[in-house]
C-alpha cells in the first residue's frame, strides 16, 4: 500500500539554506535609492542585523543554517509532505497530487522557517526588540514565537481589515508576548498621514511596513524583521522546498507541476527555488505561482521600480508591483493582501522561469472546502490559492487523460479562519476583479526618475 504521510527524521533537517541567485538566468537588479542609484547593503543596517545584511546579498549556492536555529526548527521540522489520494479519487483525476503541510508549526504556518533564524541573528547582534507587519497574522504570530525563543521584545503592526476578522491570532501573538497594534495606527507618522486622509482605513501590508520600519529606524535599541518578499527571507524557507525533495525520492517521484500560494512570495520562494536548481540544469517542471484575482500583481502588475512600503522608506525594488499606494479589497487571504512580490520571484516570472495564475476567491474557498472534506484538514485561504490552482489542473488531466505528478503548498492551517469559512457556506463571499481603471491610477503614482535606471 503507498503512503500517505512521507516522513523524514529530525537527522534530515537540511543543514544549508539554498540561494537561487547563482541559478537565476540574469543577475538579480539591485536596490535603488529616490535619486536611481544603488543602494549599498551597510545602509540598511538601521534595521537589520550584519547576519541578515549577508544573506541579503549573498551569491553563494549554500549558506550553512546556525545549529541554535536548527534545534529550533526541529520543534516541527522536517514537516510532512501528504500524498492526496482521496483527493485523486473524488476529482476521478490520473494525476498523483502531493501537498507539503507546514501547518503543523507551532503558529499553524510556514512563517517559523524564517521568524526564527531572523531572531536568532538580531539575538546574536545584540539587539533585543523587533517591530514587524503581519496580515492575516501568521508571520507576527511566528515573529512572536520566535521572540520567545531568543529573548526578544516583539510588536507588531496588524493590518485593521486582519485583526477584526481573525481576532485570535491576536491573542496568539500576545500569549506568547508580542505586542500587537493596529495598522494604521496613530503611533507612527505614518499611520497618522493615512488616518488623516481617511479615519476608516482598513489598512494594508504597504501601510503596516511603513509603520514597523519608521519605529525601527527610530530607535536604536530595535530592529525590523520582515515577513517575505526579501531576498533572505526567501532564502531561509527553502527549507520546504529541499525536504520535499527528499521526501518525492523516498518513493521516487518527481513533479510535472508545483503550485505555491503567492502574495509577497516566501511560500513561492520556499518550495519552488529548490527545483528551480534542476530546472537550470536542464529538468522539465513547470512552477506556477498562485495569487489572488483582487490583487493580482504578478498576472496584472507592472514589472518595474516601486517602493516595498505605502509611503517609501523603503528602498526601491524591481518588481511586479500594483502601486506602493494600491489599497487591496478585504479578502479574507489577508496574507495575500500586498501591493507587490519578491524581487527574485518577480524577475524569475519576468524571465518565464516561473508562471502565475490568479483564481478567484469562491474558486479559493471551493478548494479549501475540498482539501478538508478529503484530507481532514482545513486549509488557510492563502493556501487554498494553491489549492485551487493544482485542482484546476488535476481536473484538466482528467479530461487529457495525462497521469501529471502535481505538487502544491499548503502552507498553513485554517482554523482562525473559520469566520470566512462561514461566510463562505452561507454564500456572503463573492469574486472580486480589481477594477482595470484603479489598477491603473495606482501604476501611474509609481515613482519617477531623471534618468530611468539599467
Amino acid at each position: 500500500m503507498s503512503e500517505t504521510k512521507i516522513l523524514l527524521p529530525e537527522s534530515d533537517l537540511p543543514t544549508h539554506w539554498y540561494n537561487v541567485v547563482p541559478d537565476m538566468p540574469n543577475p538579480p537588479a539591485p536596490y535603488l535609492g529616490p535619486d536611481g542609484e544603488p543602494v549599498p547593503p551597510d545602509a540598511l543596517g538601521a534595521i537589520f542585523p550584519p547576519g541578515i545584511l549577508e544573506q541579503e546579498v549573498s551569491t553563494e549556492r549554500w549558506i550553512p543554517i546556525p545549529e541554535p536555529v536548527r534545534e529550533a526548527l526541529k520543534l516541527w521540522r522536517p514537516a510532512p509532505l501528504y500524498r492526496a489520494k482521496r483527493l485523486e479519487e473524488r476529482l476521478g483525476t490520473p494525476a498523483k497530487i502531493y501537498f507539503k503541510y507546514e501547518g503543523v508549526s507551532p503558529a499553524g504556518s510556514h512563517k517559523p522557517n524564517s521568524a526564527v533564524p531572523q531572531a536568532y541573528y538580531n539575538h546574536v547582534a545584540g539587539i533585543h526588540r523587533l517591530t514587524t507587519e503581519t496580515g492575516a497574522g501568521q508571520w507576527g504570530s511566528s515573529l512572536a514565537l520566535a521572540g520567545q525563543l531568543f529573548d526578544m521584545e516583539v510588536r507588531i503592526y496588524m493590518v485593521r481589515v486582519s485583526a477584526e476578522q481573525k481576532p485570535f491570532r491576536k491573542s496568539m501573538m500576545e500569549l506568547w508576548g508580542g505586542e500587537v497594534i493596529p495598522s494604521p495606527s496613530n503611533l507612527t507618522q505614518a499611520g497618522r498621514d493615512v488616518l488623516a486622509k481617511d479615519a476608516d482605513n482598513p489598512g494594508s501590508l504597504g501601510i503596516a511596513i511603513s509603520e514597523a520600519v519608521e519605529e525601527a529606524a527610530g530607535r536604536d535599541d530595535t530592529n525590523y524583521a520582515l515577513g517575505s518578499v526579501l531576498n533572505h527571507v526567501l532564502l531561509h524557507q527553502t527549507v520546504i522546498g529541499q525536504e520535499t525533495k527528499r521526501q518525492l525520492e523516498q518513493v521516487g517521484d518527481y513533479p510535472d507541476m508545483v503550485f505555491a500560494p503567492c502574495g509577497g512570495g516566501c511560500n513561492v520562494g520556499g518550495m519552488m527555488f529548490p527545483f528551480i536548481a534542476d530546472k537550470a540544469a536542464g529538468r522539465d517542471i513547470r512552477l506556477v505561482a498562485c495569487e489572488p484575482a483582487s490583487c493580482p500583481t504578478l498576472t496584472r502588475g507592472r514589472f518595474t521600480w516601486d517602493w516595498g512600503d505605502s509611503i517609501g522608506l523603503t528602498p526601491l525594488m524591481k518588481m511586479y508591483t500594483l502601486g506602493h499606494d494600491f489599497m487591496p479589497p478585504g479578502i479574507h487571504a489577508g496574507g495575500l493582501r500586498y501591493h507587490g512580490v519578491s524581487p527574485l520571484v518577480s524577475q524569475l516570472h519576468a524571465e518565464g522561469v516561473i508562471e502565475a495564475v490568479a483564481p478567484q476567491q469562491l474558486a479559493t474557498f471551493r478548494a479549501g472546502q475540498l482539501i478538508a472534506q478529503t484530507m481532514g484538514i482545513i486549509p488557510a485561504p492563502e493556501s487554498a490559492h494553491a489549492a485551487a490552482g493544482c485542482i484546476e489542473e488535476a481536473l484538466r488531466c482528467k479530461e487529457t487523460g495525462e497521469a501529471k505528478t502535481l505538487l502544491f503548498t499548503l502552507s498553513g492551517h485554517g482554523h482562525f479562519d473559520m469566520a470566512a469559512y462561514d461566510k463562505y457556506l452561507a454564500g456572503e463571499l463573492d469574486d472580486y476583479d480589481y477594477p482595470e481603471a484603479e489598477v491603473a491610477a495606482a501604476l501611474e503614482r509609481l515613482p519617477k526618475f531623471e534618468r530611468e535606471p539599467v
